[in-house]
């Protein structure tokens, strides 16, 4: 059985995803902040006959995340998923999001399998003295300006609104060097909730690469997240990009399909 989910569900379902926390730090970053009955979030769950979940299914805007732990109605959530305006966005551990790959109704952008990795401890990180900021809404299209000139960034067309709520409700930080007034370098969080943070974002202008700017602001927000206890998540693509942060202590834990 499927069906939506509501602040009934709230307890339940959230130790059906605390099974794998980092894997699952959108679904319950965007359950804490923003509940059940926002018009840009909803949640479906499907249950066996002795009510446990099987899996669930988070829309935020136009983007989807499954997560299940076995076998699942896979059909049943595609036909969710294809009620809602074109194009869709659907992410999550690769061997949930390849069974929905078949459902060519759904019409999936480019397809995006990204390395997994998480840090538990700040004992690889190290210090900077970098002059480094926090960003704030007034920073917002700074932000957005910078991951533009990046070419291996697909930025949205909602992803300003997307930054400005994250930092709106506090499930985004921001931190970023600049200089003459020009934002350099920058890295955010996002979906940051009780136990865990998102790394994205990470980037630097192209006239100010191999500086050291993106590793400083890196360690910066690093230890300031591990301090409160959380874990720190991040996808990468990139080889040496995963050096960098495995350097810093990242382990991968699983691989992440994205199509956008």
């Amino acid at each position: 059985m499927i069906r939506k989910l509501s602040e009934n569900d709230h307890k339940k379902v959230l130790s059906f995803l605390r099974g794998e926390p980092s894997i699952n730090l959108f679904i319950i970053g965007d359950l804490e902040v923003f509940g059940y009955h926002s018009d840009f979030q909803e949640i479906w769950g499907e249950f066996d006959p002795q009510g446990e979940f099987r899996a669930v299914l988070l829309r935020f805007y136009q983007s989807f995340i499954p997560y299940a732990k076995g076998e699942f109605n896979v059909r049943g959530f595609a036909s969710i998923m294809n009620e809602y305006k074109k194009p869709l966005y659907l992410s999550g551990k690769s061997d949930i999001v390849e069974r929905f790959e078949s459902y060519k109704e759904l019409e999936l952008g480019p397809k995006q399998v990204t390395y997994f990795a998480e840090c538990r401890s700040p004992e690889n990180l190290g210090t900077t003295d970098l002059e480094i900021h926090s960003a704030g809404i007034e920073d917002v299209d700074r932000i957005i300006s910078l991951r533009s000139t990046i070419k291996e960034f697909q930025i949205r067309s909602d992803a300003r609104e997307i930054l400005l709520k994250s930092i709106e409700s506090n499930t985004s930080r921001n931190y970023y060097t600049e200089e003459n007034g020009i934002m350099t370098a920058c890295v955010s969080t996002t979906a940051e909730n009780s136990i865990s943070a998102m790394i994205v974002g990470v980037c630097t202008r192209n006239e100010n690469r191999r500086q050291g700017l993106a590793t400083g602001i890196m360690q910066k927000l690093f230890n300031d997240v591990l301090s409160e206890g959380k874990t720190l998540c991040l996808f990468y693509d990139n080889p040496e990009a995963g050096r960098i942060y495995k350097k810093l202590g990242f382990k991968d834990i699983g691989m992440w399909t994205m199509h956008r």
